[in-house]
C-alpha cells in the first residue's frame, strides 16, 4: 500500500500521467485517515488522473496543410485544404506559396501536440490528425480563419466541422486570402470543360434532377454536369430532393468521365443554397 500523506499523493498523481491507462484509488479508514493505491479496495473510488499532452517537434512544413515531425511522421492536418505549391507533378495555385509561408512561420522547428478524428491515416498512410501549437492555438481552424485554407470535409472526421464551417464563412464574407482572388470565385456549371475543369472548385447553378445508381446519387445541373454524392454519405444529407429546383454552390473536386463531369461532395456543408 502507498503512502497516505498529501506530499505522497501530488507525487504519485504527477508520475501517474507516464503510465498508459493507471488509476489511483482513493479510500477513507474507519479511523478517518485517507489512503491512496494504484490497487483496487472495498469501498475505494477512482481519481481521474489525466495524461499530460504529448508534444512534438516539427521538423519541415511541406506546403500548407502537411509537415514532417522529426520522428519521421508525415502528417496531413484534418479538416482543411490549402492551394498547391508547385511540384513535380503540379502547378502552384494562387494562395499556395502564402498558407506554407504562414504555416513555417508559425509552426516549423517548433513543437505541436497532435488530436486525431476518427480515421487515423490517410490512404498515403499519411497520419491524420488536428494541430495545436504550444500556445493551444488551433493551427487548423487558424489556416480557415485568415483565409488561408478551405474547409474539407471528409466523413466520419467531423470532430470541429462546426467551427472550422464558421471561420470560413467569416473569412469569405471579409473577403480574407483566397476568398479575395478571382481564382476562388464561384463559376457557373455551364463554363466548365476538358482545359478547365482541374482543382478545386466552386460551381453554381440549379439543380434539374436527381439521379441515383446503387454507389451514387447525382444532382444534376444538366446532363452532363453534376454534383456526386456517395450513397453511403446520404444519412449525413437532408432529403436529396429538396435540392431538385434549388440554385446552389458546390464546392470540391471534379472529376471528368468522357464529355461529363461530376464535383464529388461528402457532407452538405460542401453546398451552399443560392438566392433566387
Amino acid at each position: 500500500m502507498l503512502n497516505n500523506t498529501a506530499a505522497f499523493r501530488v507525487c504519485l498523481l504527477a508520475v501517474l500521467p507516464l503510465v498508459v491507462h493507471a488509476q489511483v484509488f482513493e479510500w477513507t479508514d474507519k479511523q478517518g485517515r485517507h489512503h491512496y493505491s494504484d490497487r483496487k479496495q472495498a469501498n475505494a473510488k477512482i481519481l481521474a488522473v489525466e495524461p499530460e499532452p504529448s508534444y512534438y517537434r516539427v521538423e519541415k512544413v511541406f506546403d500548407g496543410d502537411t509537415i514532417l515531425l522529426s520522428n519521421g511522421q508525415k502528417v496531413r492536418l484534418l479538416g482543411v485544404n490549402t492551394p498547391e505549391i508547385a511540384g513535380r507533378h503540379k502547378n502552384a495555385e494562387a494562395g499556395g506559396e502564402q498558407a506554407k509561408a504562414w504555416l513555417r512561420q508559425r509552426i516549423e522547428h517548433k513543437k505541436v501536440r497532435l488530436e486525431v478524428d476518427v480515421e487515423k491515416h490517410d490512404k498515403y498512410q499519411r497520419s491524420l490528425a488536428y494541430v495545436f501549437a504550444e500556445d493551444k492555438r488551433h493551427i487548423n481552424l487558424e489556416l480557415v480563419r485568415l483565409g488561408l485554407a478551405a474547409v474539407n470535409i471528409y466523413p466520419p472526421n467531423l470532430k470541429y466541422l462546426g467551427a472550422l464551417l464558421e471561420a470560413q464563412q467569416n473569412a469569405e464574407q471579409a473577403k480574407l486570402g483566397i476568398w479575395g482572388l478571382q481564382s476562388y470565385a464561384p463559376r457557373p456549371f455551364r463554363v466548365l470543360n476538358a482545359e478547365n475543369y482541374k482543382g478545386w472548385k466552386r460551381v453554381t447553378g440549379r439543380i434539374r434532377a436527381l439521379k441515383q445508381t446503387a454507389k451514387y446519387s447525382y444532382l444534376q445541373f444538366s446532363d452532363n454536369v453534376s454534383v456526386r454524392i456517395e450513397n453511403k454519405n446520404q444519412r449525413l444529407f437532408p432529403p436529396l430532393r429538396n435540392y431538385v429546383g434549388q440554385a446552389i454552390e458546390a464546392r470540391g473536386w471534379v472529376a471528368k468521365s468522357k464529355d461529363r463531369f461530376a464535383l464529388q461532395v461528402r457532407h452538405p456543408g460542401d453546398i451552399k443554397r443560392l438566392q433566387d
